[in-house]
């Protein structure tokens, strides 16, 4: 037993990472799927969904929920929702997976943090929109279509070219040494 505890801050965000098993590529390919899996969890939880991004095998989103102890509530449900519809059953799972009914769509855990201020929620936001040029998925984050970038953008809050490759390269490839 993990002695891990959840913060529960009441009128914050919260930034969460949820993982597929062994990072395993579903999400993708079942994006209608987890859409649906989102919508229903907000038909028993009342939060929004300020930023988001979907790759292969993971998901970053940024959400406030109304009654912050219910986050983990939010997780749960949308995991159970995808992997209960799923059509994928993971061959090579343990006794434990198996005893606790589990598909091996998910690792068990997610990470979570609770942004503190203002300039906390920008980075995460920063970094929810920066996340498929960090994969080397897209070499603009114009081009990735499974995130809120463009609905940041339509809202004057990115430029639509923010973030591009080339720029990314540039301040990698320097040498401040």
């Amino acid at each position: 037993m993990s002695n891990y505890k959840r913060v529960f801050e009441p009128n914050r965000s919260i930034f969460i990472t949820v993982v597929t098993h062994k990072r395993k590529p579903l999400l993708i390919n079942n994006i209608d799927l987890l859409r649906e899996s989102f919508s229903n969890s907000k038909r028993f939880y009342n939060y929004e969904i300020t930023a988001i991004v979907v790759l292969p095998d993971h998901f970053h989103m940024l959400i406030k929920p109304h009654n912050i102890e219910e986050y983990p509530k939010i997780i749960s449900r949308i995991k159970h929702h995808f992997s209960r519809n799923l059509e994928y059953k993971d061959k090579n799972l343990s006794q434990s997976k198996i005893h606790k009914r589990e598909k091996g769509v998910w690792q068990r855990r997610y990470w979570e943090h609770t942004i503190r201020n203002e300039k906390d929620l920008y980075k995460h936001i920063d970094y929810i929109h920066y996340n498929p040029i960090k994969h080397k998925l897209v070499n603009s984050v114009k081009d990735w279509k499974y995130s809120t970038f463009k609905k940041f953008v339509d809202n004057g809050l990115y430029e639509l070219n923010w973030c591009n490759f080339e720029d990314t390269n540039q301040i990698v490839d320097l040498n401040l040494e």
